[in-house]
């Protein structure tokens, strides 16, 4: 089963939209999917779950679990500030090193109000998962001005959509 993870822990996000339209593409390419959302870490995993308190969040253990299982995973990237999300940055080091990542496979999404579509998140987030050991697909689409891209929560951009319907098939070849 492919993991999506949601980058963001801010609710009623865009990224959520793209994951659950990204898990559509999936399911029509005949891949079971399941989305883990950021937002559902307990509000306290920094101190409760991280470093000397690792294993001890019963709540986060169990979110913990779930992507160890994972051996292919999609990753939904909103840019913030130029980067990544703090929080997505926050959860990758409460994972267990380097084991949850090692050769495993991941396909990252970047997004963006703006025009970079989250290019440099990714590019930050690259170089995060090759230290760990993670095989990243090559193919990483930039959604830039994505608010504008979309209708009634439906992303609407054909070449966006082609990507994504592109990725989803390299990532299941990968």
């Amino acid at each position: 089963m492919i993991k999506i993870i949601l980058g963001t822990n801010r609710k009623n996000s865009v990224s959520k939209l793209i994951a659950l339209q990204y898990q559509q593409i999936l399911k029509e390419k005949g891949a079971d999917s399941e989305i883990l959302e950021l937002e559902d870490l307990p509000a306290d995993f920094i101190e409760s779950a991280l470093y000397e308190n690792n294993g001890k969040n019963e709540e986060f253990n169990q979110f913990h679990q779930r992507v160890s299982q994972g051996k292919k995973f999609v990753f939904i990237v909103p840019e913030y500030n130029g980067s990544f999300p703090g929080v997505l940055k926050t959860f990758i080091d409460g994972m267990t090193y380097p084991n949850n990542f090692r050769n495993k496979k991941a396909a990252l999404v970047g997004l963006s109000s703006g025009i970079g579509g989250g290019g440099i998140a990714l590019s930050h987030l690259t170089d995060i998962f090759h230290y760990l050991g993670m095989h990243v697909l090559a193919l990483k689409p930039k959604l830039a001005k994505i608010e504008q891209n979309m209708s009634d929560n439906l992303l609407t951009n054909k070449l966006y959509l082609e990507l994504l319907h592109t990725q989803a098939e390299m990532l299941l070849e990968f």
